[in-house]
């Protein structure tokens, strides 16, 4: 793949560039992303009822369930060219910061440090009630018994059920992840959204807040996203062939 002059000058040039990246780049690793998940055996559920508070209070073995399947995905799959690339690319640059939206955690297995996840992390689950962290125990789970439905555990402290530690719907952001990210959309000069679709709020703010602020905006993506229109650049393609490539033009 070509790239032009001026996007690989706008990179090597980055004072700070922000790397964004969504569900893309975990697909690529074969993790499903959320849509892709209800596929399946899980077609008959609505979103809601398997990531809401509301469906955890409804049903929580049904929704911690769905969610260990999702977490013993994650466990087996493994880092791919693209998580590589973005680790590397911390070495060709003053300053990196990767933000996330996915909840696994590839992109440290990968060699990126101090990652910040915006929708949280399934491997870091917590006290439905007293939000107590709960630490699970090593090894890769089994498949969810009866392909589903698992009870979750109890809080050692409080005895409520042990909740997955993602955002779910109708759920803010962490307020910490997000400041930090807020704070590096508007210090960068060069942001790279990579594998997301543009359409998760206010995540999706992120590149747009960067824009404004007179930051170079690049995109990696497949297909068109509501993005395009802002990115001075939009690389089209899976990321764990773009980046790669990108990383090699940039040396």
């Amino acid at each position: 793949m070509q790239f032009n002059d001026a996007l690989l000058a706008a990179l090597r040039g980055a004072r700070h560039l922000v790397v964004f990246t969504g569900a893309g780049v975990s697909a690529e690793s074969g993790i499903p992303t959320f849509r892709d998940a209800l596929a399946g055996l899980w077609t008959q559920y609505e979103a809601t009822q398997l990531a809401s508070p509301e469906g955890f209070a409804d049903n929580p073995a049904l929704v911690w369930g769905w969610y260990e399947w999702r977490r013993m995905k994650v466990l087996r799959a493994q880092p791919n060219p693209a998580h590589a690339a973005i680790a590397s690319l911390a070495g060709l640059t003053p300053r990196l910061t990767l933000i996330t939206q996915n909840v696994d955690d590839l992109h440290e297995r990968a060699g990126s440090a101090d990652v910040i996840h915006l929708h949280g992390s399934i491997h870091q689950p917590r006290c439905f009630t007293c939000s107590q962290p709960y630490a699970y125990p090593p090894g890769i789970p089994d498949e969810p018994e009866g392909g589903r439905y698992l009870e979750p555990p109890r809080c050692g402290r409080c005895g409520g059920r042990i909740r997955p530690g993602v955002v779910w719907f109708g759920e803010s952001l962490p307020a910490k992840a997000w400041n930090r990210a807020w704070q590096a959309a508007q210090d960068c000069d060069v942001l790279m959204s990579v594998g997301t679709s543009s359409l998760v709020w206010p995540a999706a703010e992120l590149p747009e807040i960067a824009a404004r602020r007179g930051a170079t905006v690049i995109q990696v993506n497949p297909g068109e996203t509501a993005l395009d229109g802002w990115a001075a650049w939009n690389l089209r393609g899976p990321a764990g062939e773009v980046l790669p490539g990108l990383l090699e033009a940039m040396r």
